[in-house]
């Protein structure tokens, strides 16, 4: 309950929406992790987490096409005071060669519900003519 009062705190004047507080109701706790190195596993992001609680998952994000990599994951803890020690440990910590950055992972708001695609430039609008 501590980390939502700091939400509160901080964006007292701010309209919060109910997804922003509902993210970490649950019974899990989800940490972003950056500035890993490209050379880092998914067995070692959780073992060097497993020192401050029982982690439920360690995902490191890679790219698509040449599933490299891309120097981020996430770690998913079953209590929110296994997080916040996490947090307060492992920020600015090295892990295989790099100063790691630690903090509770954003939820991922999509408004619509839809899948955001590019497909290149928006179409030109026509003005009338005046």
């Amino acid at each position: 309950m501590a980390a939502v009062r700091k939400i509160i705190e901080v964006n007292r004047n701010k309209i919060l929406s109910p997804s922003l507080l509902s993210f970490r109701r649950g019974i899990a706790y989800k940490l972003f992790v950056g500035g890993l190195s490209f050379y880092t596993t998914e067995n070692a992001l959780s073992e060097a987490f497993s020192n401050y609680g029982q982690v439920i998952e360690a995902k490191i994000v890679t790219d698509r096409v040449s599933d490299r990599s891309k120097g981020f994951g996430f770690v998913t803890f079953a209590s929110q005071d296994e997080a916040e020690n996490a947090i307060e440990d492992m920020k600015g910590k090295t892990l295989n060669g790099r100063v790691i950055f630690v903090d509770y992972a954003k939820p991922n708001i999509n408004t619509r519900g839809e899948i955001p695609i590019a497909r290149g430039p928006p179409e030109p609008t026509s003005t009338p003519d005046t």
